[in-house]
């Protein structure tokens, strides 16, 4: 089995890349595990959004009497994550269309590198197969990261996937880390009654978003009557009883904290071991394979894409290194008139979907201060917003932030109802490095949330109206 391109991983990288090449004229196979899509169409993205929007669904149900209406409604845990599988079914049968459609061979086993242009394929049964190719992609994904003190059983120690499919909805969960994993999940347990703890060992929660999104966020969190532990260690876990002792470490001493189950969500670790990766000498680098700027390694004919290299953890992100990837390869074998635009890594969108949702790019305020630049900042409440209140969802803001010499924009972040459907504007008004000026000179729809960001870039420059 010969083929000029084969992709190892079939998630958001690996199929989008199998796709691309086989667009590009490419003969291409892809090797997957176990289902097509990888973790984000099957355990993560795509069904924790539908276990979110279950949540929503049931939150705005207990609140209609605010919008006139009655309305009662129980939440019945088992048929919620019976509709998530059956999403997350729904789009990995979507990627088996769209390899039969492109005519992309599906391999299924677990792949690793035998020898140069060679990829041993191990099924289910035991039985080897070897698949050749000219260019091959590392597209393993990654998982739930693990932390010594924190040894996950998946029972009572679990990680984002035992989480999306818990036979029964616990009454008490820890939740260790608070970036987007913990958080969503934390909302989506909390909102359906599960008294719901996070402990963050940093001193704030989404420890990589602007400091004003940490603090907005944690206090509306706080007020759904999740609680919150910053600057916290869990220095231990008891898992002898009935459920889960944690012993966490605090400015103010030990605690003891006690539920039915503790999730960790402190990270993604990449899916590097057991592929071949020392058979060829793949070099790798803090547990991430180190790749140029089109994701090759340094083996000839080896290339590495997503979690598994350098760069955020992200399926948007691991989808735009795949193009990048095959069209370096494809204009290397005269498939592709021009050599792709690399990453913008400060230019890539961040979204958590709890409730107030969170969305971001680009430079912190502290960031933008730190790198040299004198800030204009502008920050719009959604309290002011029209169709914020219409919807009866008035929490948070947009904060937006240009550099006060150029006009560059340097970053916006928000928190609030719908935010991560208006991230984009600033993804790519910052491609096509825009400035205020022309953003302002932009007419933006009434009502509607995104128009919030142009009257945060009016604040910014003294010239708002609706404030």
């Amino acid at each position: 089995m010969a083929y000029d391109v084969v992709v190892v991983g079939s998630g958001p990288g690996g199929y989008v890349a199998a796709i691309r090449a086989a667009q590009l004229g490419l003969k291409t196979a892809i090797i997957e595990k176990e289902s097509l899509g990888g973790v984000c169409l099957n355990w993560g993205c795509i069904p924790t959004k539908a276990l979110l929007k279950s949540a929503q669904v049931l939150n705005d149900i207990k609140h209609a009497k605010d919008y006139g209406l009655e309305a009662s409604g129980t939440p019945n845990f088992e048929a919620i994550v019976k509709r998530s599988r059956g999403v997350a079914d729904k789009m990995s049968k979507g990627v088996q269309f769209l390899m039969r459609k492109n005519k992309i061979d599906v391999v299924l086993g677990f792949g690793a590198l035998k020898a140069k242009g060679q990829v041993e394929v191990k099924d289910k049964d035991g039985k080897v197969q070897v698949v050749e190719a000219k260019h091959i992609i590392i597209a393993t994904g990654g998982r739930s990261r693990e932390l010594p003190a924190l040894k996950q059983d998946g029972k009572k120690i679990i990680g984002y996937r035992e989480a999306m499919v818990l036979p029964q909805q616990p009454k008490s969960m820890i939740v260790v880390g608070s970036g987007a994993i913990g958080i969503e999940f934390g909302y989506f347990y909390n909102s359906l009654g599960t008294k719901v703890t996070v402990v963050e060992f940093l001193p704030r929660i989404v420890p990589v978003e602007d400091e004003d999104i940490s603090k907005e966020l944690d206090k509306n969190l706080k007020k759904q009557g999740i609680e919150i532990m910053t600057s916290s260690e869990v220095t231990s876990v008891d898992t002898s009883g009935e459920g889960v002792k944690a012993t966490v470490k605090t400015a103010d001493g030990e605690k003891t904290l006690e539920a039915d189950i503790l999730l960790s969500a402190v990270g993604v670790a990449a899916n590097i071991e057991g592929i071949g990766l020392e058979t060829l000498g793949v070099k790798t680098e803090k547990g991430k394979i180190t790749v140029d700027k089109f994701y090759k390694t340094n083996i000839d004919g080896v290339y590495a894409i997503g979690d598994c290299v350098p760069g955020q953890a992200l399926a948007h992100v691991a989808s735009k290194e795949a193009i990048i990837c095959v069209e370096a390869i494809a204009n290397k074998e005269g498939k592709h008139d021009h050599q792709p635009q690399p990453i913008d890594y400060n230019n890539v969108p961040g979204c958590t979907y709890c409730f107030p949702e969170v969305a971001s790019v680009g430079y912190t305020e502290q960031q933008a201060k730190d790198a040299g630049y004198e800030v204009k900042v502008g920050k719009f409440p959604l309290s002011a917003s029209g169709k914020a209140s219409a919807a009866g969802h008035t929490e948070g803001f947009v904060k937006v932030i240009f550099d006060a010499k150029y006009g560059e924009w340097l970053g916006t972040h928000m928190i609030g109802y719908n935010v991560t459907e208006i991230i984009a504007e600033t993804v790519v008004a910052r491609k096509l490095e825009t400035t205020y000026q022309e953003v302002l000179d932009s007419i933006h729809p009434h009502p509607t949330i995104s128009e919030s960001v142009k009257d945060a870039i009016e604040a910014a420059y003294d010239e708002a109206i609706h404030l």
